[in-house]
């Protein structure tokens, strides 16, 4: 296996383990439903690493390009009042573009924070008043189940906004940008 796959597959701290620490690490065992009814529930945590990795690499990707990135940048204001954090702002010559990440690996909520989320980026552009030319909405990893309607512009018939915002996969996005057509 390549150390990208087993990074992604494997918490990030138990490769930073020499191989006898890692064998001496003890498995965690996390209750989900309590035993004890005085006893509160712990959640199953979540692994964001490959999330992590996903943004890491679209980073990396876009500067190979000629881009400049940041990353987790304010950009104004959410619906909800609560500042927009962006995962990425690419910059190339006079131009900047809004780039929000969603992961999913497996089936689970991210797929519902789709509408929202563009929603949101729609308003950024808005509240940017032309400092950032475009808003792309980035899907990642093989757990969607809505994917190909969100790639296809299946929300365009369901939501009227202000400022157009795509949802692309990966491959997509690095093609325009390569091409230079973001």
């Amino acid at each position: 296996m390549t150390l990208r796959l087993i990074s992604s597959l494997l918490p990030l701290g138990f490769l930073l383990l020499s191989p006898v620490q890692a064998q001496e690490k003890k498995p965690v065992v996390e209750k989900s439903i309590a035993s004890d009814p005085r006893e509160k529930a712990v959640p199953p945590t979540r692994n964001t690493t490959t999330g992590k990795t996903f943004e890491e690499e679209l980073r990396k990707s876009l500067l190979a390009l000629g881009y400049k990135v940041a990353e987790q940048v304010q950009v104004g204001t959410r619906p909800n009042g609560s500042k927009h954090m962006i995962d990425l702002v690419a910059t190339k010559g006079a131009h900047s573009y809004l780039i929000s990440l969603k992961w999913q690996q497996t089936s689970g909520t991210a797929e519902q924070k789709v509408p929202y989320e563009v929603i949101c980026l729609s308003e950024a552009l808005k509240q940017s008043r032309g400092a950032h030319r475009a808003a792309y909405l980035v899907l990642g990893g093989e757990g969607w189940s809505l994917k190909e309607f969100y790639l296809a512009g299946g929300l365009r018939r369901h939501l009227s906004l202000d400022q157009q915002v795509e949802i692309l996969s990966p491959e997509t996005l690095l093609l325009r940008a390569r091409e230079g057509k973001l």
